[in-house]
């Protein structure tokens, strides 16, 4: 199969991963094989390929929006057969014994496995999978669609349910790319007004046309205090931002893996019970609950597609502000 490697991080725009052919991937008893039909390409994954996010090993296969068809069924796996379309999120196992696993939040399990990061990811042909951690997908929605809500769509969707944003509420993304443009819809779908703040005025006008009562700059205040916040942007200062906006007792979600680091902050920001939450993934509960959701909605995405052999100048253009929504590739 072809595949994109990672051996060493470094700067994307001198192209650090490497299309190369390797053998084809077998399941193990408890996997899936997928052929891979399209993997939708994330800001972790350049977080991981630049070296912001330490490797586990190397080299590896990044990408953890994946999307794509039973080859082949490993022993002991039970409900899936050979064509099945099946959807892998940025979670791809976990212990399954911990106290976290059997309360239902394997996502802070200790000895969590992550797409793309612990084991070989969808910058490939073809990728094996944790059985148990692979999604049935809405029926009606292409590959290429659905691929963006296996990360920032979940993922998104778990930053509202931490943020505590109730129906009806008043509600501010802060950063405005793939994640939020599809928690955004939830939030509407919910009858919250939404309040978005992003540098780029471009985004600013999409948001806007999809029902946006607000936009402005990350240093703009909305005309109102907010129910509840969740940032997209990996920056301390927009937090703090944020957290600014916020009402009494609201809070603001932190939906990223990593942060440049927090600003020293007044405390006045943060008395009267307002809260900074962070958001680790999400639980296998969370995605069910999503793709349901999305396709109740329906969700739209927004993509802009690449080739397998171009996931360097994919990622490029996601570190450029090119990309408009989602960036995915397609095998």
């Amino acid at each position: 199969m072809r595949a994109q490697l990672l051996y060493e991080p470094g700067p994307i725009d001198r192209q650090p991963l490497r299309l190369e052919r390797t053998d084809d991937p077998f399941p193990m008893a408890g996997e899936l094989l997928l052929d891979v039909k399209a993997c939708g390409v994330c800001r972790t994954d350049l977080q991981e390929v630049e070296g912001d996010i330490e490797l586990h090993e190397v080299p590896v296969i990044p990408g953890h929006q994946i999307v794509g068809a039973v080859a082949a069924v490993g022993d002991g796996v039970r409900g899936w057969s050979l064509g099945d379309r099946a959807g892998v999120g940025w979670i791809g196992g976990s212990c399954g014994t911990c106290d976290f696993c059997r309360s239902g939040r394997e996502n802070l399990c200790h000895s969590a496995v992550f797409t793309g990061w612990h084991r070989d990811g969808g910058y490939a042909e073809k990728a094996t999978v944790d059985a148990g951690f692979a999604f049935r997908l809405p029926e009606g929605v292409s590959d290429v669609d659905v691929a963006p809500l296996l990360c920032g769509g979940v993922i998104g969707y778990r930053a509202l349910k931490v943020s505590g944003i109730q129906p009806g509420g008043r509600l501010g993304l802060y950063g405005f790319g793939a994640s939020a443009l599809l928690s955004l819809q939830v939030a509407l779908h919910w009858g919250c007004s939404v309040y978005v703040a992003t540098r780029s005025e471009a985004e600013r006008t999409r948001a806007t046309e999809m029902g946006a009562v607000w936009t402005g700059g990350y240093n703009e205040v909305p005309p109102v205090p907010l129910d509840a916040a969740v940032t997209f942007a990996p920056v301390g200062s927009v937090v703090v931002q944020a957290l600014k906006a916020v009402d009494r007792g609201g809070a603001v979600a932190i939906n990223a893996i990593h942060l440049d680091e927090m600003p020293a902050f007044d405390y006045r920001y943060l008395w009267l019970e307002r809260q900074i939450r962070s958001v680790a993934n999400f639980t296998k509960n969370d995605a069910r609950e999503f793709l349901r959701l999305a396709a109740e909605i329906p969700i739209r995405t927004v993509v802009q597609q690449y080739g397998l052999e171009d996931a360097n100048r994919a990622l490029l253009d996601l570190r450029e502000g090119r990309v408009a929504g989602a960036a995915v590739l397609t095998m």
